[in-house]
């Protein structure tokens, strides 16, 4: 599995405020979209999130995205490696997606950006 990156994971009350914030701070503009009744916002490295909290208090478990070359590629790795994934693969709006728990506990996203056919 290769991986390209990391994104964090911002929880916000104030997107609106928040991404201007990260934009100067980043030097590039937001890519919005929302998901689950949750308003998302890419910034460079940032991914912030603004929402209902019930939906926030979920989202707030996963430490960080991973960003890979092919999400089912480490869906393999994952397992054979002793995390279990406990959502996905996922299409999203900018290609797919998992969520795995590591064997030590912690929560984090793998993400691509292959568009499912």
């Amino acid at each position: 599995m290769n991986i390209l990156g990391a994104t964090l994971r911002i929880c916000v009350e104030d997107l609106e405020a928040s991404v201007e914030f990260y934009e100067r701070l980043a030097g590039t503009e937001a890519m919005r979209f929302e998901r689950g009744g949750v308003s998302v916002a890419a910034i460079g490295c940032f991914l912030l999130m603004s929402g209902p909290e019930q939906e926030l208090e979920v989202l707030r478990k996963v430490t960080a995205t991973i960003a890979v070359e092919d999400v089912e590629e480490a869906e393999q790795v994952l397992h054979a490696s002793g995390a279990r994934v406990i959502a996905g693969p996922l299409p999203t709006p900018v290609g797919r997606n998992l969520i795995a728990l590591h064997p030590d506990g912690a929560v984090f996203e793998y993400a691509d950006r292959r568009a499912v056919l």
